[in-house]
């Protein structure tokens, strides 16, 4: 059986305020490697490079990360705009159009749902703690393979039929979240302050789902955070056969 090629899109390190080296958290590349899939790890450039990446690919995780600059989704930054870095945002919008065009499984995490939304057209909370009434801590203070949250979930989604629940507890390590939803999108979990946790893809040809917030780190301890691999994983495979 051939193992698929899962592509995993990464930062680079800052160092001596250098970029000195891609970066992807390690927890990405053991999970996809414990679920039968070869991670590599996908350096941005320009976007044209980028796309010709991925026909390397059978499928592709859009990680975490710093915020997505404003400027792609027409707004001027908020007070509370981290570090963003425009290379990559467009490299990573041109990977997420591409692998929608193209029939290639998507992943997206944290960042990579806000890429995702921003890509089809969809804008961005840019600073929820001063731009959402009474939110939850979605910036975590403890380990991230710690669940500190409830996510509610549809039960006529996917992402149900994948975790088996209407409630599941997550970790949560961002500031920022989506604000208008993409059209071609779907929202199909939040948590109890309105923040959008997980959306789906409205034209079901691949798997397409995107999540607020890690499962790559509590999937060594969690069963239906690994499980998101797991079928995110056989949808690669199916590509290869």
């Amino acid at each position: 059986m051939n193992k698929p090629i899962i592509g995993i899109t990464g930062a680079y390190v800052n160092h001596n305020q250098f970029m000195e080296g891609v970066y992807v958290h390690h927890d990405y590349h053991k999970t996809v490697a414990a679920n039968g899939g070869i991670p590599i790890i996908l350096p941005y450039i320009n976007a044209e490079l980028a796309i010709e990446t991925m026909p390397l690919c059978d499928g592709i995780i859009l990680s975490g990360g710093e915020d997505v600059d404003p400027l792609y989704y027409g707004e001027d930054p908020h007070p509370q705009l981290g570090p963003t870095t425009p290379e990559r945002d467009l490299a990573e919008i041109a990977i997420a159009k591409y692998a929608l065009d193209n029939n290639i499984p998507l992943l997206a995490i944290c960042r990579g749902i806000q890429i995702l939304n921003v890509a089809l057209g969809g804008t961005l909370i840019q600073d929820i703690p001063s731009q959402v009434k009474e939110p939850i801590q979605h910036s975590q203070q403890v380990t991230r393979s710690r669940d500190t949250h409830s996510v509610n979930i549809q039960k006529d989604s996917k992402l149900f039929q994948i975790l088996d629940t209407e409630q599941v507890r997550v970790n949560s390590l961002h500031h920022q979240s989506i604000n208008k939803v993409a059209k071609d999108l779907r929202v199909v979990a939040d948590s109890s302050d309105g923040i959008v946790e997980a959306v789906e893809y409205i034209y079901p040809n691949t798997f397409t789902v995107g999540v607020q917030w890690h499962p790559e780190s509590m999937a060594g301890t969690n069963d239906q955070m690994n499980n998101l691999f797991v079928e995110f994983i056989k949808s690669c495979l199916k590509v290869t056969v």
